[in-house]
Parts: C-alpha cells; structure tokens; sequence
C-alpha cells in the first residue's frame, strides 16, 4: 500500500479515459446538419463548448433551440455517435495509468454523462472494468450538469474521503461537480474544451492523463 493508499479518483469517460473527439466532432456536425448549420472544426468546438449542452447550441445558432430542435439534434447526435465510436480507442497510456494505480491500493471510480446503458458494456470492452469500484454513467435526459450525478456518486463510494479524492476531465463542468461535493479537480486538455477555457476554472490543467495521475497524487496526498 503507498502512502496515498486512502486517495480515489473518479475518472471522466468521454474526452479523458476514451479518446472519442473524432466521434464527437463527427456527431456534432450531423447533429448541427439537422439544423441547416454549417460544420465546425474540433478547434470551434473546444472553443465554444460548454454544459449544459444547449447553451453550447446558443452559442451557433444565436437563440437556445427549441424543444423539437433539441429532441431532433440529441437523437441525431446519439445516433452518429454509436455508429462511429467503435473507431475510437482509449487516450494513450490510459490502460497503464489505471494498472498502476489500483496496483498502488488506491481506488477509482468513472461518472460519466454518456448513457449508463451504453457505458458499461463499452468500458467492459477495453477490459478495465476490473479497476474501477465503481462504474456510473447518466440516467435520465442528456444535455444536463454533472453536478447532481456526482453528489449521487460519490454518496455510494463506500470508504471514500470526499476531501481525499480527485476528479480527472476534460470540461470544465467536471471541475464544478468535484468542488461541489468537497473534491479536488484536475483538467485534461485533450478533450472537449480548449487549454484558456478549462484555466479560467482555476484548478490545474495539464496535457497528458499521466501528467493528471501525478497532480492527483499530489491533491490528495
């Protein structure tokens, strides 16, 4: 057991552990087609951003969309995104990453906002399910805050230390969910957001998952 052996992460799924941006700037734009707007480049995308998701629809189409809008681009997302996720693999170092910190004795756990149905056979897939406590993906509509999902997760994180654990994403509402509950946070820039919008969060932001781990271990120490 190291000296950290009390530290638990809860990793972030899409954009931190499964390196799905193709897949996502992909789903976006046929989402967006639905809508007769024009493509965006992954640059646009991770500039623009943000959750709740239709805020982030705001942003391009100048008004939130309206119910029927929603409903049209959410499902068209969905639908892209299942077709092509399985070209998508896990960011580099993942595997590794998580071996050797269950190896350590410290524990982690994923809080995902893509579909729990979905989640769970795919982290399966990969072969690290055995890594986690604890595996949780979103029930109930898309397109809201991680927040009231974390308080729930990490409620059911038995021998956890809220104030020992650290959260690893790639948006800056993974940030707000982990303070929300007496956490810690660490931000990746490899995924959704861009470096100067997850720095305006105020927590460390870092370019590689391995980087990540080592703020993780610090935070938590």
């Amino acid at each position: 057991m190291g000296k950290n052996a009390g530290a638990h992460i809860v990793w972030d799924w899409n954009g931190t552990l499964f390196h799905d941006n193709d897949a996502i700037i992909g789903a976006t734009n046929a989402a967006f087609a639905e809508l007769g707007l024009e493509p965006i480049t992954m640059e646009q995308y991770r500039a623009l951003y943000c959750v709740p998701v239709p805020k982030f629809y705001e942003r391009l189409l100048g008004r939130l969309p309206t119910d029927a809008e929603w409903e049209l681009m959410d499902e068209t997302f969905h639908r892209y995104y299942t077709e092509h996720r399985g070209r998508c693999a896990l960011t580099e170092g993942a595997a590794e990453l998580l071996a050797g910190w269950r190896s350590a004795g410290r524990s982690q756990s994923i809080l995902s906002m893509y579909g729990h149905e979905d989640l769970v056979p795919l982290v399966r897939g990969f072969g690290i399910e055995a890594h986690f406590i604890r595996v949780d993906g979103r029930t109930g509509p898309s397109g809201g805050s991680k927040t009231e999902h974390m308080v729930r997760h990490v409620a059911l994180l038995a021998d956890v230390d809220p104030g020992r654990t650290v959260v690893i994403g790639d948006a800056a509402d993974d940030a707000v969910a982990a303070l929300h509950v007496g956490a810690r946070a660490v931000l990746y820039t490899g995924g959704s957001h861009s470096r100067a919008s997850l720095e305006a969060v105020g927590v460390p932001v870092v370019d590689t998952l391995a980087e990540a781990v080592v703020e993780a271990e610090r935070l938590a120490a």
